[in-house]
């Protein structure tokens, strides 16, 4: 059975490194389980941290602009030509671990065939994984935009300020109906020393969970480009009990 984990909140808020954070955390956890990494945000930035330029992407395919690596097969029905399409932006990072990129979500309004076919595609990729890790735009919706799944954990990402907070109370109102019979809850990051009494209380007033927070890396501000970080890994090691996750002694 395959475990989602969708990982949302603001522009820069640390969603690509803390994405990173979580795959060393379950490959070492469980290296012989499989992982697909879903990048749907649109700066499609989790692909670059790798050292790929990915273009193909799912909406390369929507929009029928992508670039095939190999020959089209024949005499394949719509449904089996998108499935093979989807296929074919799949790439390996590493032993069990693959990405595929979005960029562009088409509306659920579109009465279009391809918007259902592409979910059905979708949907069947995913099975394949043991974890599947969205890393996700603002919200849920987006992703919802795209494929129809259940997700059994989704952590939004937070600065330790007021404003912040105040914004993933609305974050969470627009994701809550699409986390149904899933985790849901606030991951503070970038946390310094400072007294985060308020912040709690204030997170409290909104009914928000608070799963755990993550220190500042500082060495994260030097711009570097794969986003890694051993202080998140770690920071991530130790709130991962609270999590709505597989644990090594289930």
């Amino acid at each position: 059975m395959t475990t989602t984990i969708a990982i949302t909140g603001k522009s820069g808020s640390g969603k690509t490194t803390i994405t990173k954070a979580f795959l060393k955390v379950l490959t070492e956890k469980y290296p012989e389980k499989s992982v697909l990494l879903f990048d749907n945000d649109l700066t499609c930035e989790l692909g670059r941290t790798f050292g790929l330029d990915i273009r193909n992407t799912i909406h390369g395919i929507r929009s029928g602009k992508h670039e095939y690596r190999t020959g089209i097969p024949e005499q394949m029905t719509k449904q089996e030509y998108v499935e093979w399409a989807i296929e074919d932006i799949v790439i390996p990072i590493e032993d069990n671990v693959d990405i595929i990129v979005s960029w562009l979500s088409g509306s659920k309004n579109c009465r279009c065939p391809i918007t259902e076919q592409i979910n059905d595609a979708l949907l069947k990729l995913i099975e394949r994984y043991d974890f599947v890790i969205f890393d996700c735009e603002f919200d849920l919706k987006y992703l919802n935009q795209l494929i129809d799944t259940n997700i059994d954990l989704t952590m939004v990402i937070a600065n330790p300020t007021v404003e912040s907070i105040n914004l993933v109370s609305r974050i969470n109102e627009y994701s809550a109906k699409y986390a149904v019979g899933g985790q849901m809850g606030i991951v503070l990051n970038k946390a310094g020393e400072q007294d985060l009494t308020e912040i709690y209380s204030l997170a409290k007033s909104y009914d928000l969970d608070i799963l755990g927070s993550i220190p500042y890396d500082e060495s994260l501000s030097s711009g570097s480009l794969n986003k890694d970080s051993n202080l998140v890994v770690e920071a991530v090691r130790n709130l991962y009990f609270r999590l709505n996750l597989p644990q090594e002694n289930n």
